[in-house]
């Protein structure tokens, strides 16, 4: 299986912004994390990051011909804005589940707010980093449904 994990604005940052919120480990921890759990698994997983809108719907894009089967999206700020990538998100015939590391209902009103989850199949919050691994477990539920 082929699954994509987009990452937006500010999560390269993980273990240096807001510890109290997203915690002390490191963006290279998530990326461990996930490795590991693709090795688990047997499945390809790749790992995008950018902190530019245009780039992470490119990347959507892209993920129409490229094989991937699922999506996962952590569209950090853009959750709470971006149509653009919604429209991106909403385009790709595939599952795709939105993430967040932070319980974001339990957060200021603007983060409460999300314009992407209603084009994704399910949404994770608040399980921290662990949170990509319950994705990951859940779009390959979702694909098989498929």
């Amino acid at each position: 299986m082929k699954i994509l994990i987009i990452n937006g604005p500010n999560l390269n940052f993980l273990g240096i912004r807001e510890k109290a919120v997203y915690g002390t480990r490191n963006y290279d921890d998530l990326l461990k994390m996930i490795e590991e759990k693709a090795k688990e698994t047997g499945d390809r997983v790749e790992v995008f990051q950018s902190n530019h809108e245009g780039a992470i719907i490119d990347r959507i894009q892209d993920a129409y011909s490229d094989g991937t089967e699922g999506i996962i999206i952590n569209p950090g700020a853009y959750t709470h804005y971006s149509y653009a990538i919604r429209d991106a998100l909403a385009s790709v015939d595939m599952p795709k589940i939105e993430i967040h590391i932070s319980d974001i209902n339990a957060r200021e009103a603007f983060r409460q707010v999300s314009v992407t989850a209603e084009v994704c199949n399910e949404q994770i919050k608040g399980l921290g980093l662990e949170g990509y691994l319950t994705a990951i477990d859940h779009i390959k539920e979702l694909i098989n449904e498929g």
